[in-house]
């Protein structure tokens, strides 16, 4: 036989197939040998049940042509036992037995025999029904090959489609975590410039007192991890009064209430947060133990939001009423809450307030303004 060929699409194997025969005649053993041999087969041969299934699980052959009667072990046992192992279960099996009953023939293919021939045989009709069962068990290999394949190929899409997904959600997360959703959409959505106009919101800056000299007295780490932890408290403090944090500038921190969705209590909602932020304050000290403080400035009034640029893209705001918060920021007094005549009057005496007087701002003249107290 010239090497056995299976041909499936554009797929092409060319083996030279092994084949084990378990006869306990050395004259049928040696007949069968020279007859496979001048086929082009690799014959091994095996006198009886326990030699076979040695040789088996040493090396397993391609094919097994197996007589019946052997002592010990008769081809029954010896095809029961090779089917019972995982490893070795699909190795096809012909029997070659002088028994020609229906009984046993029923027998052997009960126990996992593939095909029958009955002795005295023809070599072309053993040739035949051997290459059949071989192009048969090479098939069925090709098949769990391409289905172990397609198994790793399904396996490694989901991993990818996984690590997508991920990276979708992780880049979504990061999106919104640095613009409000609304300004998150409009530059998925391929806006080039993105600004909005507000005719009422509350703008709240706040500043750690005296951080210039803590920045010299501690390490860069220390002190990133310090105001860390500062400024992570403050953006719980956000999320429970439904604010946006628009950015952190060094030590200082600004927030803003009424975009950019509007709401009616915007200046409400800033000021329970400002008092919110020098209670947590107060609640921590400096990695030299020292207290902290903060100065905090609150205003009210118009103001433009959007993103510009094409690159670092940030969300901020622009106008006069930013502006006048920061004035009252840094020209406030360590640990007390200034805010501004319009911010006054739309706590509708909701909070206490005492007022501080007109005093002149850098840039801006003068107004009147206001201690925020509880």
């Amino acid at each position: 036989m010239s090497d056995g060929q299976l041909a499936q699409g554009n797929f092409e194997l060319s083996i030279v197939s092994d084949i084990l025969i378990v006869d306990d005649t050395a004259d049928n053993i040696r007949l069968l040998s020279s007859m496979l041999l001048e086929q082009g087969y690799k014959v091994r041969k095996a006198i009886n049940g326990t030699m076979a299934l040695t040789a088996i699980r040493t090396l397993p052959p391609d094919l097994l042509l197996l007589d019946i009667n052997m002592p010990q072990m008769d081809g029954y046992e010896v095809c029961r036992q090779l089917k019972q192992d995982p490893q070795l279960r699909d190795i096809p099996v012909i029997f070659l037995s002088a028994l020609d009953s229906t009984v046993d023939k029923v027998k052997a293919f009960a126990v996992g025999g593939i095909d029958y021939l009955t002795k005295p045989f023809h070599i072309e009709e053993l040739v035949a029904r051997i290459e059949s069962q071989l192009t048969i068990a090479r098939q069925r290999q090709l098949l769990q090959q391409q289905k172990q394949q397609l198994e790793l190929e399904i396996q490694e899409r989901r991993k990818v489609e996984a690590e997508l997904k991920w990276q979708r959600e992780r880049s979504e997360t990061l999106i919104l975590n640095i613009f409000p959703q609304k300004i998150a959409e409009r530059l998925k959505s391929g806006h080039q410039t993105i600004a909005s106009y507000f005719d009422e919101v509350t703008v709240l800056f706040a500043d750690l007192v005296g951080f210039t000299t803590l920045a010299v007295q501690i390490p860069p780490t220390d002190l990133v991890q310090f105001l860390n932890q500062i400024f992570s408290r403050f953006d719980a403090l956000v999320e429970q009064y439904q604010l946006e944090k628009i950015k952190t500038i060094g030590d200082a921190y600004m927030v803003v209430g009424g975009l950019p969705q509007h709401r009616d209590d915007h200046a409400q909602a800033i000021a329970q947060m400002a008092l919110a932020m020098q209670t947590t304050i107060q609640e921590l000290k400096t990695p030299l133990g020292q207290p902290l403080s903060l100065r905090i400035g609150i205003n009210s009034g118009p103001v433009v939001a959007g993103v510009i640029g094409t690159k670092k893209f940030s969300y901020d705001l622009w106008g006069d009423t930013v502006n006048v918060a920061s004035r009252l920021e840094s020209q406030g007094e360590p640990g007390r809450i200034q805010i501004s005549e319009q911010t006054h009057g739309l706590l509708h005496h909701q909070f206490h307030c005492e007022e501080r007087g007109v005093i002149c701002l850098k840039g801006r003249g003068e107004l009147k303004t206001y201690w925020l107290l509880g």
